[in-house]
């Protein structure tokens, strides 16, 4: 067996959980942002409920598409 046919699966298996785990926490970067901050340096009420918001959003669509690729 050559080193193509070993390496290659190897390569493209770390490359996918590599740019899965970029997506991820970019994603999560994105939505733990806040709008508006109160006094003290904290996100204010309506921030915080947008933030979570997005974030369930975000864990639905992770879901959906794990659901999806389970059904082909």
């Amino acid at each position: 067996m050559n080193l193509n046919g070993l390496f290659g699966p190897i390569g493209r298996m770390l490359t996918r959980r590599l740019m899965n785990w970029g997506m991820n926490k970019g994603i999560d970067l994105a939505t733990r942002r806040t709008g508006g901050a109160t006094a003290d340096g904290k996100p204010s009420p309506a921030a915080a409920k947008q933030a979570k918001a997005a974030r369930q959003a975000v864990k639905r669509a992770r879901q959906a598409a794990r659901i999806t690729r389970k059904l082909r």
